[in-house]
């Protein structure tokens, strides 16, 4: 294959540049230009990368400039990808693979030469999303998603140097889906665990993904299997199990978390590269700093090929000098659109995944902002659902601050009304206990539910709402069984994320307001 001319007419010159690390990065595309690949790599390795973040439509494979370019089927798709792999450098072949926005919109392969054997690729990894038939350039024993496949995974963390919580395997399989549930245990002096998925889907490709992975290098190695149970029940939301749909369930009364034996453990001498190396007991390696937001050049060896986030290595462990405080329900949300946001709007947004009680954009930095919220376990749901989400054209990043509480300006002082206290609002969802609401949260999607919809308003009423909020309503319908709610399907999540904070509480008469969420449905 002529690879310079393709990559001329395909890349428009601009993706071949050497990489700066100081070139401004590319505005989203559902395009990924990937650069150091491999010279052996197959096609469906490449295609791999992507699978776990959704649909892959096509590739181009540049293997003289060891380069390729991947598209996905959505920008949403692409988008989560990039920030996963942004602080967590994706590896083939034990190289380091690095991956960027394409100034394509989409590629146009048509006509190339050698492009069979990547449609052929394609086709068969599509194949077997629908559960047709096994992976290529997957070893044969991984089989397919067969029908009635659980869930549910079984882990087993081998080589167990470095204390492994909950909050580290919810941030690390969070990358293949929607976790719902986690159960942790020792058995056989082992430590292990029981992991629900949404969907057999995303086990299947967690699994092929994670399985023989080493969370920090030469220790702790994740050994995973499909769990004969195809559900987990979980009574108690505490360090060692949790319920991830209900965060009204009691704690019961576990064992105190690690934070003794902690200590002990980080003061011993690793015979390993420890995962918290750096100067304060802890990776500068890892995620998005506090005051900035930006993401940070990994330090070789000091994580392994699993980075994580601070705040998901913290947990709820005390670590010296780590940034985020564990169980800290204080979120420092960054990269917002100063135009737009507003306090009313950040309360709205993170209101879907816990009560917000204060929330304060920075006074000179407006696109920083702090949301204080109930407790920790919804500061947690919120950053795992919001995180990564387009929010008025930019990339919304939320991580663990390190303040404890948002604190209101002093009588008197300037503040141009953007701190604002939520604690007594009438609009939190979730303030009764075991309300339904807790059964209905759900990561950000095109489609919405509507409820507390009056008799009176009609299909057409509805629809113009959403459009002269500057929506585009895809589809919309009824319940069949209850005319007070609806779905509605807009272009995009972005499209959704908006309408939901300008349209949650919106007045239809009749004294009714409605209410608006993410779906877990499509129409």
């Amino acid at each position: 294959m002529n690879s310079s001319t393709s990559a001329g007419v395909y890349a428009n010159g601009n993706d071949n540049k050497k990489f700066k690390g100081d070139r401004p990065p590319c505005s989203p595309s559902r395009v990924l230009h990937l650069r150091k690949i491999p010279c052996d790599v197959t096609e469906a390795e490449v295609i791999s990368l992507g699978l776990p973040f959704g649909k892959v439509t096509n590739l181009l494979m540049l293997k003289g400039k060891s380069q390729a370019f991947l598209e996905m089927a959505s920008e949403e798709a692409a988008v989560t990808m990039v920030n996963y792999y942004t602080p967590v450098t994706p590896h083939l072949r034990s190289q380091p693979v690095y991956i960027q926005y394409s100034n394509h919109r989409e590629l146009k392969t048509d006509n190339l030469p050698n492009q069979a054997r990547a449609q052929a690729a394609l086709q068969a990894v599509s194949a077997a999303q629908s559960g047709n038939l096994a992976l290529p350039g997957a070893p044969s024993n991984e089989g397919t998603v067969l029908p009635g496949q659980s869930p549910v995974l079984r882990i087993i963390i081998e080589n167990l140097f470095y204390p492994v919580t909950l909050e580290v395997l919810h941030q690390i399989f969070s990358k293949f889906g929607t976790v719902l549930k986690i159960i942790t245990f020792t058995k056989n002096n082992q430590f292990q665990a029981l992991l629900q998925y949404a969907d057999p889907l995303n086990a299947h490709y967690a699994k092929m993904a994670l399985d023989g992975q080493n969370i920090y290098n030469a220790c702790c190695t994740l050994r995973i299997d499909f769990s004969k149970l195809t559900s987990l029940n979980v009574k108690y939301n505490n360090d060692k199990s949790r319920d991830f749909t209900r965060l009204d369930l009691p704690t019961g009364d576990s064992q105190p978390s690690l934070e003794t034996p902690m200590a002990a453990a980080f003061g011993a001498p690793g015979i390993i590269s420890s995962p918290y190396a750096g100067a304060a007991g802890f990776a500068p390696a890892i995620g998005f700093p506090q005051a900035t937001g930006l993401s940070v050049p990994t330090v070789p060896g000091a994580l392994g090929p699993l980075t994580l986030t601070s705040s998901a290595v913290t947990g709820r462990m005390a670590i010296p000098g780590a940034s985020g405080i564990p169980g800290n329900s204080v979120l420092l949300v960054t990269n917002l659109n100063p135009d737009f946001i507003t306090p009313h709007g950040l309360f709205i947004l993170f209101g879907v995944y816990g009560d917000v009680h204060r929330v304060k954009i920075m006074f000179n930095k407006k696109e920083n902002a702090l949301v204080q919220m109930a407790d920790a376990n919804q500061a947690q749901l919120a950053m795992n659902h919001l995180s990564g989400q387009r929010l008025y054209g930019k990339v919304l990043r939320a991580t663990l601050s390190k303040h404890q509480s948002v604190q209101l300006p002093r009588e008197g002082q300037e503040d141009q009304g953007l701190t604002k206290d939520f604690s007594n609002s009438p609009l939190h969802r979730f303030k009764k206990p075991g309300s339904k609401n807790f059964q209905n949260i759900f990561p950000p999607s095109a489609t919405l539910h509507l409820s507390n919809i009056p008799p009176s308003v009609t299909m057409d009423d509805l629809k113009n709402l959403f459009t002269e909020a500057g929506c585009s309503v895809k589809a919309f319908k009824f319940f069949q069984k209850d005319r007070k709610m609806a779905l509605i399907q807009l272009g995009s999540v972005e499209e959704a994320i908006q309408a939901l904070i300008e349209l949650h509480n919106h007045d239809l008469g009749e004294n009714h307001h409605l209410r608006v969420s993410f779906s877990k449905s499509t129409i």
